[in-house]
């Protein structure tokens, strides 16, 4: 858990360092934010799909030990999360994807939501060590979903430049 808090932060910083460099692309905090967490949804994703023989690292079976036992097929489940994780991901850095991406994502943790609290509560063993608990899992939730929703934000245009571009017509009317 905190290697994934970590790529998120790193991520974020690293992104608005080259935005403070002159990289356009990352002027914002918000744009970095949802390429921060764009980049952590690889990382998570990846874990969908790697074999239960690995273990420096979670697993598919780890995953798949997560899902509450009222959802079915939870193997497939777990390999359609990871692949929502990365079809969220890119979509978070495509700009004219960027909104239906973060709202997707958002709801997808949301979704999510049940897995983590099943696996708190059932003691599920997670990359070989003991279960995270409910009480740090929710907040990292919440956490992701509100970088998922603001990150849908950043692709609202910005009407400041819409009203100068008002005024000057106006005063070229004028003049």
């Amino acid at each position: 858990m905190f290697v994934v808090i970590g790529v998120l932060v790193v991520s974020l910083l690293v992104f608005r360092l080259l935005g403070a460099l002159g990289v356009r692309r990352f002027a914002t905090w918000r744009v970095s934010a949802a390429h921060a967490l764009a980049a952590m949804l690889v990382l998570t994703a990846s874990a969908h799909f790697v074999p239960a023989d690995v273990t420096f690292m979670p697993n598919h079976a780890d995953m798949a030990r997560m899902v509450p036992p009222f959802v079915p097929f939870p193997s497939f489940m777990v390999y359609a999360s990871g692949v929502l994780e990365l079809l969220g991901a890119a979509g978070l850095v495509l700009t004219g994807a960027r909104r239906a991406a973060g709202i997707s994502l958002a709801v997808l943790f949301v979704l999510l939501l049940p897995a983590n609290v099943h696996a708190a509560l059932s003691d599920a063993p997670f990359d070989g060590g003991t279960a995270t608990p409910l009480w740090l899992r929710i907040p990292e939730q919440v956490l992701y979903i509100a970088i998922a929703l603001w990150a849908a934000r950043s692709t609202v245009p910005d009407p400041a430049p819409v009203a100068r571009a008002d005024r000057r017509a106006e005063h070229a009317v004028r003049d």
